[in-house]
């Protein structure tokens, strides 16, 4: 077994690999940028190596600096992880060039698989059945237009490069084509650096099904069955499970046979997943499954395999790399009871998924029979803005579906995430959602149940506002106790209050507050009992309140339900300057790169209009206007980097001054 190994990755797959590589023996490396410093990964390595600033094309992108690392610290071997370098051939092929071991397949396979296009004319050639489409190299917007009419509506475009869900668009009607192919192409350039696409049917009732395969470098082909990825949002995964819902052993051996003989066409080694999609009207079948790429590295969901086969992949990947053979045929590879993978975002369900970046303030993540968490953060950490903004990944496994999914939603539900907004209470919904469970669902049923699922905007929790109120009145009680103002201990009620003196009776006094950036006023009753609060209009009860508080700097982080509501008292001296023009104000959603902006100063906008697209956290956020009018100043120019909330410009209503 090799003695070191470097990891070119970062985050919860960064300590992932720490974790088996350490229980191997192995002298572990880690690479970090500037960002990263202080990050769980750093800590847990047994030494650790600055290469670059924040941004990933400085660091974690940066080939020569990964290589100059491992050479100068002695590293045997370099495992990738996902993402970043893990499907570069050239960095594949830097890593041989230098006598360091590469954990993945050779660089030919990467660049054989690396290529949609190119994939699936090797797929085709195996008798790998493929989608209709246009996988060819012309790049012509006027020409990929015209395929896309002769393909039919819907179709999707897809970065040639690359995978995650970036640089893809489903598009519906031709008059959507053109500013879909613009912002695939942005978005492949960034996140890959080939802007290059392909167009191809969409499949009507998709499921997106996966075979993990493993090879070795004897001749050694096996797949390890399959997962089911069908639950997205943005193209992007959200629950994995294996084995897959309503899969029959005829389609299970036809996709494993499929994705063997894909793997065998490009002679690969290591670990790799051959990703089909299925026609699903019908149920699983095995003559309406078609390739759609092979992706050349470890998945973010192979916990679920590992799950029900019982196998370390990562383990296997290492002696696989140093020369082993697989230590099982295809027939002893094992399926037992069922697992589930839930991916915990910072991001905000209720504003369309937008990532949510800050502090952790408090995270306190399941720990319970049969559940696994893989994380690369602890409290206090920061949600950084130049990366995937993943804060965990919790794995359910049961003797069956029902019992995972029942284990995964008790998790949800202890799961607490103060700072950043988070999924947790939309993963909860979806795993509950009675369709889900019934096997009832395809690739659109994120899309087509956003309201149930809770991913909309929803009013004020007028109980989590109490709770923060409360936590709030309390909190200032003990800084006045421990300034001996007030007895240490005494409950805060009428006798304390500063405002007024009443003898009988209840008294009310007001308590202006701000409640996730908006004014809020409530009022405060006080009797012999101490403190309650109420919220015009909404209904409260008086006295504790079921929520979790978390206080933060001078704002109280409320938890209820998975679901965060930040409360601060509301200081009158200060000056919202920026909202002053707020209805016609067109902000950055969080902190990003100004990539286009459609507009100039003066220029008539209707509401609905594009005016900018911000890029955060490797997507794309297009901002429109939300209202009828006049462009005003134009505060940022394309390039710049953005903070959250920063003004980009603003929408003046016909007659209005800037």
């Amino acid at each position: 077994m090799f003695e070191s190994v470097l990891i070119a990755n970062r985050g919860e797959i960064a300590c992932r690999i720490i974790r088996t590589a350490q229980a191997l023996g192995m002298r572990t490396i880690a690479v970090h940028s500037q960002a990263d410093a202080d990050a769980l990964f750093v800590q847990m390595a047994d030494e650790a190596w600055e290469i670059g600033p924040a941004p990933a094309s400085e660091s974690y992108l940066r080939i020569d600096k990964v290589i100059d690392v491992a050479l100068k610290s002695g590293a045997q071997c370099i495992h990738p992880g996902y993402g970043f370098l893990s499907e570069r051939a050239e960095f594949a092929e830097a890593c041989a060039e230098n006598g360091i071991a590469f954990i993945g397949p050779p660089a030919s396979a990467i660049r054989a698989m690396g290529l949609k296009d190119a994939a699936k004319a090797l797929a085709q050639k195996a008798g790998v059945p493929v989608v209709p489409g246009y996988h060819g190299s012309k790049q012509d917007p006027d020409f990929l237009r015209q395929k896309a009419y002769e393909i039919g509506y819907p179709v999707l475009i897809k970065a040639v490069a690359g995978g995650g869900g970036k640089g893809m668009k489903r598009v519906d009607k031709a008059t959507e084509f053109d500013d879909a192919l613009a912002s695939a192409m942005r978005e492949a350039q960034a996140s890959f650096g080939d802007p290059r696409v392909l167009v191809e049917k969409y499949v009507l009732s998709p499921r997106h099904v996966e075979i993990q395969i493993f090879a070795d470098q004897h001749g050694n082909v096996v797949h390890l069955n399959e997962r089911d990825c069908s639950l997205q949002r943005r193209h992007q995964k959200v629950i994995e499970e294996a084995p897959a819902p309503g899969m029959t052993p005829e389609m299970r051996e036809a996709m494993g046979k499929a994705a063997v003989e894909a793997a065998r066409a490009v002679g690969y080694v290591g670990a790799g997943t051959v990703e089909f999609i299925a026609d699903g009207r019908e149920g699983l079948r095995p003559d309406r499954f078609y390739f759609m790429e092979m992706n050349t590295r470890l998945q973010v969901e192979h916990p679920v395999t590992e799950a029900v086969t019982g196998l370390d992949l990562v383990a296997l990947q290492f002696r696989v790399a140093h020369g082993e053979t697989l230590p099982f045929t295809q027939e002893e590879v094992r399926l037992e009871g069922h697992a589930v993978e839930a991916r915990l975002y910072a991001e905000d369900p209720e504003k369309g998924f937008l990532p949510s970046t800050g502090r952790l303030w408090a995270l306190e993540l399941p720990e319970d029979f049969g559940i696994r968490v893989d994380s690369g953060v602890e409290a206090g950490d920061e949600v950084s803005p130049f990366y995937d903004p993943m804060i965990a990944k919790i794995i359910a496994r049961g003797a069956d579906r029902d019992e995972a999914l029942d284990r995964l939603s008790r998790a949800l539900g202890e799961t607490l995430v103060a700072g950043p907004r988070t999924n947790a209470a939309f993963l909860k919904k979806l795993v509950d959602a009675q369709a889900f469970r019934d096997g009832a669902f395809d690739t659109g049923f994120i899309d087509q149940n956003l309201e149930e699922l809770g991913a909309v905007e929803r009013p004020l929790d007028p109980i989590a506002v109490a709770a923060g109120a409360l936590a709030l009145v309390r909190r200032d009680h003990d800084r006045n106790a421990l300034a001996g103002s007030v007895a240490v201990g005494d409950l805060p009620g009428p006798w304390w209050a500063s405002d007024g003196f009443q003898l009988v009776g209840q008294r009310q006094t007001g308590l202006p507050l701000m409640v996730d950036g908006a004014r809020v006023e409530g009022a405060l009753t006080w009797d012999a009992q101490g403190p309650a609060f109420e919220l015009p209009g909404a209904q409260s009860p008086p006295g504790a309140v079921e929520a979790s508080v978390v206080e933060a700097g001078e704002t109280m982080l409320v938890l209820r339900e998975g679901r965060q509501t930040r409360v601060a008292i509301h200081d009158p001296t200060t000056v919202d300057l920026e909202h002053l023009d707020a209805g016609g104000l067109i902000k950055a959603p969080m902190h990003g790169k100004l990539v286009a902006l459609f507009v100039e100063t003066g220029q008539s906008v209707e509401k609905g209009q594009r005016v900018a697209v911000v890029e955060a956290m490797k997507m794309e956020h297009v901002l429109t206007a939300p209202l009828d009018g006049v462009i005003g100043e134009i505060a940022a120019a394309i390039g710049d980097q953005v903070g959250e909330g920063a003004r980009i410009t603003v929408v003046l209503e016909e007659g209005d001054t800037a």
